[in-house]
């Protein structure tokens, strides 16, 4: 009660608005600021599937292809090559099962190679320690692979349906090494994760590259984690040397990344790249 308001009445008081206090508008943009800037992205890299595909859902991700052409890669030892890109990618599962072909060729973030024989596609850059996430399609019987530095196969094979007992030579193995006419080691998959020929697949690859000391290696490469169609296929599996069909160049701590092209018809796109981190323990 006011001391001077009537006997038997309270005194109205009116709040002030917010708005007509001086520096009150740039207190309350200051409160709202957390709210806008909860939109970076989360850290997911516990080395499992989380729906979408990483570098949708991580900051750091970065493209290797333009989305227009095959600029930033070239034929392996620099022969001439026919990856070229295209709208779409057409599987006849009747008429042409062992056959990819274009919908239109035309700028784009799709490439095929060519009618399925042409030279592997190298990258210009090169790379140590990275995660790699790439997405593909292969016609029926098929045959490809993803080299780590060049030297390292993960391959790409059409294992789709397979009752057989896997080996290194199955979609998600990696592949064995050759010495003496004969291949040596090399990794089968955990499980058989091939989709049907004409379906887009997708690596989502953590390499830790080989570790040199004066020119001496100390550590061989090593693939900590390999998913193939969000399933685990590898985990901490380690290449004493390059697999067979690797490129000649020798190993190092740098080297680029290499797509075999002349075993089939195969198609890329989504090749994304990002420095290798810790995996998360959760």
């Amino acid at each position: 009660m006011d001391a001077h308001a009537a006997p038997g009445r309270e005194l109205s008081v009116r709040a002030p608005r917010c708005d007509n206090v001086p520096g009150m508008k740039f207190a309350l943009l200051l409160l709202a600021l957390p709210l806008f800037c909860q939109s970076r992205l989360p850290n997911l890299n516990d080395g499992d599937d989380h729906g979408d595909a990483p570098y949708l859902l991580e900051e750091g991700w970065r493209p290797l292809l333009n989305g227009k052409d095959v600029s930033g890669w070239h034929g392996r030892d620099n022969k001439q090559s026919d990856w070229f890109t295209t709208r779409g990618v057409i599987f006849d599962r009747l008429l042409g099962p062992t056959r990819l072909g274009a919908s239109v060729r035309e700028p784009s973030g799709t490439v095929l190679n060519g009618r399925g024989s042409t030279a592997d596609l190298v990258t210009d850059e090169t790379f140590g320690d990275v995660e790699l996430y790439l997405e593909f399609m292969v016609a029926k019987g098929s045959n490809s692979g993803v080299y780590l530095h060049g030297l390292y196969e993960i391959q790409i094979f059409d294992s789709y349906g397979s009752w057989m007992a896997l080996t290194s030579s199955d979609g998600g193995g990696i592949y064995h090494r050759w010495i003496d006419n004969k291949g040596v080691g090399g990794s089968a998959p955990k499980v058989n994760a091939c989709r049907r020929p004409g379906e887009w697949q997708s690596y989502h690859i953590w390499f830790r590259a080989p570790r040199f000391d004066g020119g001496r290696k100390t550590e061989n490469a090593k693939f900590l984690r390999v998913l193939y169609n969000g399933l685990l296929v590898q985990e901490n599996v380690e290449v004493d040397g390059p697999t067979r069909a690797a490129m000649s160049h020798p190993e190092a701590a740098m080297n680029p990344l290499m797509i075999q092209g002349d075993h089939g018809p195969i198609a890329l796109r989504n090749v994304y790249v990002h420095a290798l981190r810790p995996i998360i323990e959760r």
